[in-house]
């Protein structure tokens, strides 16, 4: 066995190691060890700087290699090359930022080691109804069929290859940032919307936006949209979507209202469908991006709150703590969640909660979404309404659940009052505010 490769079996079993480590297991000199890495070339990750720099071996994935770029959109369009992956055996990452500022709090050219995929790449990978034919969109790629199959190495090849429309700023791999630049987003009129509705049932078209209400992404008047959309037909299943996409609505416009951004939503009827347009917050203008990342990739690589009986509430002074947000966006957290709880929300989860990256290199909670009684949801066969049960405040809530139910109270108000809402809906959200203005009554609050 010639040096080199004794070499890159020590690495491998030790998984990262210094220059001084790999000396000692093979009985060499630290010169020689230089040499050997400098003779390894791409099976070998150097990590760091100067008395600090780590070694770790390499893996190798077809049309990728050992290292893909990290572009980053500007909010003006501009193209700036943000870093570059690294990857490593078992399944490490190691991410170095070339230029810019980041949330991450690395200088520019020093690096990150990750033990699976990097936080902000997790939340640009296929996901939800609109990701699940990714694999038989791009068969070339030999991924498998279900999502749900996927490792890190098939996310890996998606995103580098067809990632040129993902989550956030980020592209990453050459490939994917060659399209964007060769595929501006053509704007698409709403009276094409009913087939494009048609289309998605069909194909689920492969973007990466996650959820798995039927919807759909797109460009129209000047605005990055996600659609969602139900059919007009007269069965219940259908009556109790439709009734669903004007209440998401009608919450974001009670939360803006309460002072707290809220993603921009308009349903309107168009064809055979009803339709609720949500306009994109990732998305500045035609070719402008914003970066972002949810709480469930923050919290799952930084704070590992998420679990049983882990809430918005309870991490939001944990994210706090660790300089990720500021007092005011940890208040509005425990806002949302009691509004979401008063409102009938029971689908609050941390996918469903994110953070945009100011200028400064920090984080800001983003625009809420996907804020609707999730309660009242349909199931794939029936329509099965589950009591509304209100929760009272604790000592984590006490502080901002007077004006959290005051504004879920006008909540309940505005669906019993739309005429474009069943009569059946509306007599759940009757019974909805009844239930809250019982237990408002009945606190000294």
């Amino acid at each position: 066995m010639s040096s080199l490769e004794r070499m890159l079996g020590v690495l491998s079993r030790l998984q990262v190691a210094q220059a001084k480590d790999l000396a000692s297991e093979l009985g060499v000199s630290q010169p020689t060890v230089s040499r050997l890495i400098q003779e390894a070339g791409e099976r070998v990750c150097r990590m760091g700087q100067t008395r600090a720099t780590r070694y770790a071996r390499t893996r190798t994935l077809p049309r990728l290699g050992t290292r893909q770029p990290l572009h980053r959109i500007s909010e003006t369009g501009k193209v700036e090359r943000f870093g570059e992956v690294h990857l490593l055996e078992g399944g490490r990452h190691w991410f170095t930022l070339e230029q810019g500022r980041s949330w991450l709090h690395l200088p520019a050219g020093t690096g990150s080691l990750f033990e699976g995929l990097p936080p902000f790449i997790v939340d640009m990978c296929p996901q939800g109804y609109v990701g699940r034919t990714f694999s038989r969109q791009h068969p070339e790629l030999g991924l498998p069929l279900r999502l749900g199959d996927w490792n890190d190495d098939h996310h890996l090849i998606a995103l580098a290859v067809h990632g040129a429309d993902c989550v956030g700023d980020l592209i990453l791999g050459e490939d994917s940032l060659n399209q964007w630049l060769a595929h501006p987003r053509e704007p698409t009129d709403r009276s094409a919307y009913p087939e494009l509705a048609r289309r998605s049932d069909r194909e689920q078209p492969g973007s990466s936006a996650g959820g798995e209400h039927p919807k759909f992404l797109t460009y129209s008047e000047g605005r990055h949209v996600l659609v969602k959309f139900a059919s007009d037909d007269e069965g219940a299943i259908a009556r109790r979507w439709r009734d669903l996409l004007v209440c998401e609505s009608l919450s974001l416009e009670v939360i803006r209202e309460a002072g707290i951004e809220a993603a921009t939503a308009h349903w309107f009827d168009e064809g055979d469908y009803r339709f609720l347009e949500v306009e994109r917050f990732d998305r500045v203008g035609e070719r402008g991006r914003r970066g972002m990342i949810s709480l469930k990739a923050l919290d799952n690589e930084y704070i590992g709150d998420m679990g049983p009986g882990s809430s918005w509430t309870s991490v939001a002074p944990k994210l706090q703590a660790a300089g990720f947000i500021q007092a005011e966006d940890a208040r509005r957290m425990r806002w949302l969640d009691v509004f979401g709880q008063l409102t009938g929300n029971d689908d609050r989860h941390f996918g469903n909660l994110s953070f945009l990256e100011t200028g400064e290199g920090r984080l800001r909670l983003a625009p809420a979404y996907d804020m609707l009684p999730m309660r009242f949801v349909p199931s794939t066969t029936a329509v099965v309404d589950r009591p509304f049960v209100p929760d009272p405040p604790t000592a984590r809530t006490l502080d901002i659940w007077p004006e959290a139910a005051h504004h879920a109270s006008l909540f309940w108000t505005r669906v019993i009052e739309h005429e474009a809402l069943s009569d059946g809906f509306r007599a759940l959200a009757r019974q909805g505010k009844e239930a809250l203005e019982a237990l408002r009554e009945r606190l000294p609050l």
